[in-house]
């Protein structure tokens, strides 16, 4: 009952607003004669997330793949190179301000050159999507590691514990918030960079169905698609919720108490 009772109180408030602004959306559409090439009625987005479904489907594999993929490249190199940073103070400083630098430039500048190193297909998709992800990953690692409590530190290296005991026992444990936050921020925006390069050059996913769609004012099956995006997202989002919760054992028992 505890538990229900959370859900309700986490998902009603969200799910009420949501319900409101799609029936003021549904009554707007309709009040003012909107033509659905324009804007589409949600009733109508639904239905196509219904009829399309067998169009929708296949599109949606590709770009789950590519999310997927490129979300944990990105998370395995993120994790690396902040680690690798937080160790050595000398390719901290070297890395941090090209890192940053690298941010500055816009996505859709890139995309267009992974396609022509790397193709059409999948190997273009991915990068787009890790190189999205890639930074607030690694920014997210090296913070977290060096937030850890320097008394404490000083504290277990008094005591006599090899740099690995340190690492596993304090900084670690401390850098799993930051490390869970820019997980979160890379699983929604790897949605992002994938459909990107979708956009840039692709023969299948939602990027390329929503580019088709739109060059033939099926603006339902545009709406359709974003839909189902945003339920990557949410999932993914969801999926980094449950190993936080998962392998931060001290959060679960503050919460019980």
């Amino acid at each position: 009952m505890r538990s229900l009772a959370a859900a309700a109180r986490r998902w009603g408030a969200p799910l009420v607003l949501l319900a409101a602004l799609v029936g003021l959306w549904e009554a707007a559409v309709h009040l003012l004669a909107l033509p659905h090439y324009i804007l589409p009625a949600p009733s109508r987005i639904a239905r196509t997330l219904v009829t399309d479904l067998p169009l929708l489907a296949p599109h949606a594999r590709v770009t789950a793949v590519e999310v997927v993929v490129g979300f944990a490249v990105a998370l395995v190199a993120g994790l690396a190179l902040g680690f690798l940073m937080f160790r050595s103070a000398v390719l901290g400083r070297a890395l941090e301000p090209i890192l940053v630098a690298s941010q500055t430039i816009p996505v859709f500048a890139v995309a267009p050159l992974l396609v022509l190193w790397l193709g059409y297909g999948l190997a273009s998709k991915v990068a787009m999507a890790a190189l999205i992800v890639f930074f607030p990953m690694t920014v997210a690692t090296l913070d977290g590691l060096r937030s850890a409590d320097p008394d404490l530190v000083d504290w277990f290296r008094m005591a006599g514990a090899r740099p690995a005991m340190v690492l596993l026992a304090v900084q670690v444990p401390a850098a799993l918030p930051q490390v869970f936050t820019g997980m979160r921020i890379g699983a929604t925006v790897s949605v992002i960079g994938a459909v990107i390069g979708e956009w840039v050059g692709a023969d299948a996913g939602l990027g390329y169905l929503m580019a088709r769609a739109n060059a033939q004012l099926r603006v339902d099956l545009v709406f359709a698609a974003l839909v189902v995006l945003s339920v990557f997202g949410v999932a993914l989002v969801a999926a980094v919720r449950a190993l936080e919760w998962a392998l931060t054992p001290w959060r679960r028992a503050r919460a019980a108490s």
